[in-house]
């Protein structure tokens, strides 16, 4: 059963979590797991976990932090902030208390880490874009270069966003060159307006489409040359240290990454 895979990976996670740790506190094994008369390994976490993570992980890691959570009973994971990677580690720099941060691409994680607020992230998981249409696909859309004629309204992630420089790169190695009706902070924000009928088409990851039936997909031509790498940390001044490394741990995990895959998440 899975919840007996999530306790076997949680211990491993665990055991790992006070390696991480042990150079800016005393956990040892001991402290953060139990073995019962039967012989079986338990958590002995306790805390409260805040995590901050790309908008387009949010299925992936509600879930997550669920297994999570059942398998150490003592932890609770706050309702987890998703936003633009860009929007968020401007927050964490700016002073925001975090435990964990994910980011859906390298360079806004590169900006915390040069700011001295974390170090050694590790890389967990892949995405690449499609054009996402309104269910039906009114305009009629079938390339990128439908999004480059004037008569069909398109929006895209802002620039700086991670959506938004994939987007651009994506567009740029077509030759073409699409003017937006908007550009927008989140990937989530782009898929919105898309299955609502706001626009025509937008560029958003294949994993923001999985099991929405308000809208359908098309993979662009050169979209696998196009890949996002999700970069995973736990902050240096994290409020609960040893929480939040075993959380990393369990992302980077068997059952985190099952968890990944079945959502179309690519390995990093």
């Amino acid at each position: 059963m899975r919840l007996t895979a999530r306790r076997a990976i949680a211990t491993a996670a665990i055991i790992a979590a006070t390696a991480l740790t042990a150079a800016g506190c005393s956990s040892t094994a001991s402290d953060t797991a139990t073995t019962t008369s039967a012989g079986e390994t338990e958590s002995t976490l306790s805390g409260t976990l805040t995590v901050y993570a790309a908008a387009s992980l949010k299925t992936a890691f509600d879930e997550i932090a669920t297994a999570f959570e059942e398998d150490n009973p003592g932890v609770t994971v706050s309702p987890i902030s998703y936003d633009g990677s860009s929007t968020l580690a401007t927050q964490i720099i700016g002073g925001a208390s975090v435990d964990v941060f994910a980011s859906a691409d390298e360079a806004n994680m590169t900006k915390v880490t040069d700011a001295g607020l974390a170090a050694d992230p590790q890389l967990f998981a892949s995405n690449t874009l499609v054009i996402a249409v309104p269910a039906g696909n009114p305009a009629g859309i079938t390339s990128l270069a439908d999004l480059a004629d004037p008569d069909n309204t398109v929006v895209l992630c802002a620039v700086g966003v991670p959506c938004g420089t994939a987007a651009q790169t994506l567009i740029s190695n077509a030759g073409l060159t699409v003017t937006p009706a908007s550009y927008e902070q989140s990937v989530t924000a782009v898929l919105t307006k898309v299955a609502a009928g706001e626009a025509d088409a937008g560029l958003v990851y294949a994993t923001d489409v999985i099991g929405n039936d308000a809208v359908e997909s098309i993979v662009p031509d050169g979209a696998a040359d196009v890949v996002n790498s999700y970069p995973i940390v736990a902050l240096n001044d994290a409020p609960d240290a040893a929480v939040a490394a075993a959380f990393v741990e369990y992302v980077l995990g068997e059952d985190g990454q099952a968890i990944l895959s079945e959502l179309g998440f690519g390995q990093p």
